[in-house]
């Protein structure tokens, strides 16, 4: 099935999601479990998937020397641009003010799952996440998703085998095969996609009904306002500067995208969001370190969401937080908002730790739990457009990007209107030479 079938098919699948769940939602809420199938299909591909590519991106090319650099490059391009996401939060928090005259009844049962949150311990220290990032085990990292430890064995193992040398060559073949097994694993699970938003969204609608968007209009308004105003100004600047067209890159991400945004979870999104943009035009290497690192480190919508919602909750109580206690919260969720990608509702967990720590009321907790799903539709589409930009910044930083891939890739070749490259030609002794970008 070509892409823009199934993008098609995924479109469709929402709308008739929508349309059940409106009509039909005590029957909607139980099609979760064509949601949950998915996405425990996508889950059994990342691990080998990641795996692969990554050994095979560094092995194969035997440039392991520029390893460290490249992570050095990947990790302040992720504080700078989370920096940017929490600003944002905190500026639409003060300018729109949506927790100001809010009034909901709560219940019993949304109270009760706050406290449950509120006992969750999480060690926020620079020396538990250098910790946790080393797995015991690679099969248990596996088992539980945790890219971050997958990462740091593949790195270790493609290492050794650049050490070995040509005795490592039938490990390296039987990798690459695996690479390409795997992206045509992913071609077959994704036909499932439709099914598995029809599921999620259907669930959705039916369990909170189309009454709760007037209920809480102002927030979700404010919410996706902010996400939106990220993404073109943040992220299409970024691109702007590094010369990648942005409009080009959310095309080739509109299948991936809608899958982040129909079923919330990243990584729904994640195997086919890495095949995009390796035929983008980023090098193996660079798409298998940064993307899966991206998911601990490089949250933009899910950072811009915690300092929303942190000064929301402020507001509902009529706090009023100083400019210097909200730039310390900020500080605060730099540190919080990282490494805990597998805990269940991460977002309110970590909201919910960063109220207590600063003895404001969490009651906002349990007002966020009657739409955390559809706001986090949104953060979620946002995590995986700003990672698979951070791959683009990478790859340009290297002087990596192949222009040439892109504009095949994205861009009409009857018509004629695409972007020239970068044209990199290499003399006998290897020297680079560039060409400015142009537009024909």
């Amino acid at each position: 099935m070509s892409n823009s079938k199934l993008t098609l098919f995924i479109f469709l699948a929402l709308v008739a999601g929508i349309i059940f769940g409106w009509l039909v939602p005590e029957i909607a809420v139980k099609m979760q479990l064509l949601a949950d199938i998915f996405l425990r299909m996508v889950k059994m591909i990342i691990a080998p998937l990641i795996f692969a590519t990554l050994v095979v991106g560094i092995a194969g090319h035997g440039d392991v020397k520029h390893l460290g650099k490249i992570g050095l490059k990947t990790i302040i391009y992720f504080e700078i641009v989370t920096t940017l996401a929490l600003v944002l939060g905190l500026i639409m928090a003060n300018v729109f003010k949506p927790g100001v005259g809010f009034n909901i009844d709560l219940n019993s049962v949304s109270m009760a799952v706050v406290e449950k949150m509120q006992n969750v311990q999480i060690d926020h220290s620079f020396s538990h996440m250098l910790t946790d990032m080393v797995p015991t085990s690679v099969f248990k990292a596996m088992a539980e998703g945790n890219l971050l430890q997958i990462v740091v064995f593949a790195i270790f193992f493609a290492l050794a085998i650049c050490a070995v040398g040509q005795k490592a060559r039938p490990v390296l073949d039987f990798l690459q095969s695996t690479c390409e097994i795997m992206f045509k694993f992913t071609e077959f699970v994704m036909l499932f996609a439709p099914i598995g938003v029809f599921g999620a969204i259907a669930s959705t609608v039916g369990h909170n009904g189309t009454g709760i968007l007037a209920s809480y209009a102002k927030l979700i308004c404010v919410t996706y306002l902010s996400l939106i105003i990220f993404v073109v100004i943040v992220l299409a600047v970024v691109c702007r500067i590094i010369k990648i067209p942005f409009s080009g890159l959310i095309k080739a991400l509109k299948e991936p995208a809608l899958l982040a945004f129909t079923t919330a979870t990243s990584e729904a999104a994640l195997p086919k969001a890495m095949d995009v943009m390796e035929k983008f035009g980023v090098p193996k290497n660079i798409v298998s370190f940064v993307m899966p690192t991206g998911y601990t480190f490089n949250l933009d919508g899910s950072t811009l969401y915690l300092a929303l919602t942190t000064l929301f909750c402020a507001q509902i109580a009529g706090i009023h937080l100083p400019v210097q206690q909200q730039i310390l919260i900020m500080l605060t969720l730099m540190l919080t908002s990282k490494g805990i990608a597998g805990v269940p509702r991460v977002s309110l967990v970590v909201l919910t730790g960063t109220l207590s720590s600063f003895g404001l009321p969490v009651v906002g907790v349990a007002i966020l739990l009657g739409i955390d799903q559809i706001l986090d539709m949104g953060r979620t589409t946002v995590n995986l457009i700003g990672n698979c930009v951070a791959t683009t910044v990478v790859a340009r930083w290297e002087d990596a990007f192949d222009y040439d891939k892109m504009n095949k890739y994205v861009f009409d070749k009857k018509k004629q209107k695409h972007i020239l490259p970068n044209i990199v030609t290499s003399d006998i002794q290897g020297e680079k030479k560039t060409r400015e970008v142009e537009r024909v």
